[in-house]
């Protein structure tokens, strides 16, 4: 369900109970702004999350990255000394 941030001040009650079973995008000049869920739902998405972020990371092999691209990591290094 899709509502405009007006109408969700002016429709709290319902629409904090639609959110129960369904969530609530509220719009600000026609742009999706928020999202209004369920804690049940909130804390099941959490629960999900760690396994989604390790999903996307890339997984580059062992031993494919080359030894001065330690420097990367420390941006404290110019990275002039690894050459």
């Amino acid at each position: 369900m899709r509502v405009s941030s007006a109408a969700f001040i002016k429709r709290y009650g319902a629409l904090s109970e639609k959110a129960l079973s369904e969530p609530v995008t509220i719009t600000r000049n026609g742009r999706n702004r928020l999202v209004l869920l369920s804690a049940e739902e909130f804390e099941r998405m959490r629960r999900y999350e760690p396994a989604i972020r390790q999903r996307d990371q890339p997984q580059i092999p062992a031993g494919s990255v080359p030894a001065f691209a330690a420097v990367w990591d420390n941006p404290d290094d110019d990275g002039y000394d690894a050459l």
